[in-house]
């Protein structure tokens, strides 16, 4: 990596970057050039930035979400866990030292800005605020955002941010990975002047990260052991010798989940262990799911098969399910009669339902990514389909931003969407560079409509 402290070095590299921008123009690489000046992943960086329509001349960042859905998000999130070793380790240290120090989720949206409080009021003129949307899609090459597109530590000096208002600032920025599964959970990032990029503060950050995984790791296996242990001692007290409901909600940090949201088969997750079910399985977990109080054979088999179902059938499928399940984690076999799941299962269609019943669109939409098993045909699948797909749209046309609007009108179910693209057309600015793109979408589902 370039020292970018080097005697020299920063300042030449700062002239380079300079000239570099001069190659933009309206927020597009004009021909795709070389831009030899800059280093090769700020380029590549750059091409993908303008590859998003991100413009070099926005003055800020945008919020992504309020302070309503961004309290409620933030105690949510996995990493609320491990905040007091970043404050600990980075915070604290930062307030005199001229330095901010951010962490942001997966999707480079920031949860906490802290640090030198003259700096965090400085910060405000660009929107390095938590709750604003610092991706690459959004602003650009920066720390946060270029970090979580490459998935490794990374460091930004001046001008190779692409946005111009950030020039003054320069930062450094690592992922944050589950240490259980390797998955993204968002990244920790410091900004300020020169110091922000030494190569010091680089190590630094990897090093807080680090901790802060090992800390995570450690919580989980204590609270793991707790779980273990408890039914044993109710069953010493002469208590109900049944084991306590997997992932139930006494403070696990394990997810279980079932991903329905634009797949034709669910990802099933159990405490760090995933299975793609079949298509029949998928259907059986998501209809359980959304009846916590069970359902009786003759009522799954009518929610379940189109027609008349057959509970002689559907007691074979449940065979089936339930050695799939024993495989994952005998705990999380169903009971029968009824029909009922064992585990606390969080459906991500049930996740942007309650987003969605608490006002938080933006971030039902992020959790969205299309209908409940589109290919589906049985009833009681078709019916939450429609109930969330619905409520999903009505949500967007009733308070989404323009840039919601468009974000929405990238899935497949609003590919021919009139009504959005109407309603993005009235929010977007009328030099916006993204009009285009909504008239032509416009134009084409008319003469289709037309012909």
């Amino acid at each position: 990596m370039t020292n970018l402290t080097q005697p020299g070095a920063g300042a030449a590299l700062q002239l380079r970057a300079l000239a570099a921008h001069e190659e933009l123009d309206g927020g597009t690489l004009a021909d795709a050039p070389e831009l030899p000046g800059l280093r090769a992943l700020i380029r590549e960086s750059w091409q993908r930035s303008a590859g998003f329509k991100a413009n070099p001349d926005n003055p800020a960042a945008p919020l992504a979400m309020d302070l309503d859905e961004l309290e409620d998000y933030r105690r949510q999130h996995p990493l609320a866990a491990i905040m007091p070793v970043i404050n600990k380790l980075l915070v604290q240290p930062s307030h005199d030292s001229g330095l901010l120090v951010a962490v942001g989720d997966e999707v480079g949206r920031l949860l906490w800005v802290d640090g030198d409080p003259a700096l965090q009021r400085r910060a405000e003129g660009m929107m390095f605020v938590p709750g604003a949307d610092w991706s690459e899609a959004t602003v650009g090459t920066s720390a946060p955002g270029t970090a979580l597109a490459l998935g490794r530590g990374i460091q930004i000096s001046g001008a190779e941010h692409y946005q111009r208002t950030v020039h003054p600032w320069s930062c450094t920025a690592v992922p944050f990975h589950d240490p259980d599964s390797g998955a993204v959970l968002g990244v920790v990032d410091i900004t300020g002047t020169a110091t922000a990029v030494a190569p010091h503060t680089l190590s630094l950050v990897e090093a807080t990260v680090a901790a802060a995984q090992a800390q995570l790791r450690v919580e989980r296996l204590q609270l793991a052991a707790s779980l273990a242990s408890r039914p044993a001692r109710r069953r010493s007290a002469g208590s109900a010798s049944r084991s306590p409901r997997v992932g139930a909600k006494e403070g696990s940090l394990y997810r279980n989940s079932l991903q329905l949201l634009g797949r034709d088969q669910a990802l099933l997750s159990l405490e760090g262990k995933s299975v793609v079910l079949s298509a029949r399985h998928s259907e059986i977990l998501a209809l359980l799911g959304s009846h916590p109080d069970g359902l009786s054979a003759e009522e799954l088999s009518v929610l379940l098969y189109p027609g008349d179902g057959s509970t002689m059938t559907l007691r074979a499928e449940m065979v089936r399910l339930r050695k799939v399940l024993q495989q994952l984690n005998p705990s999380a076999v169903p009971e029968s009669r009824p029909y009922k799941l064992t585990m606390d299962l969080v459906p991500d269609s049930g996740q942007v339902l309650n987003c969605l019943q608490r006002g938080a669109h933006r971030i039902a939409l992020e959790i969205y990514r299309g209908a409940v098993l589109p290919k589906s045909e049985a009833p009681g699948i078709i019916e939450l389909r429609d109930r969330v797909s619905s409520l999903m749209r009505e949500a967007v046309l009733t308070d989404g931003s323009a840039e919601t609007l468009l974000k929405y009108a990238e899935l497949p179910e609003a590919r021919d969407d009139v009504g959005v693209r109407r309603a993005a057309l009235k929010l977007l600015p009328a030099r916006s560079p993204k009009r285009a793109a909504v008239v032509a979408d416009l134009e084409r589902l008319e003469a289709e409509l037309s012909a």
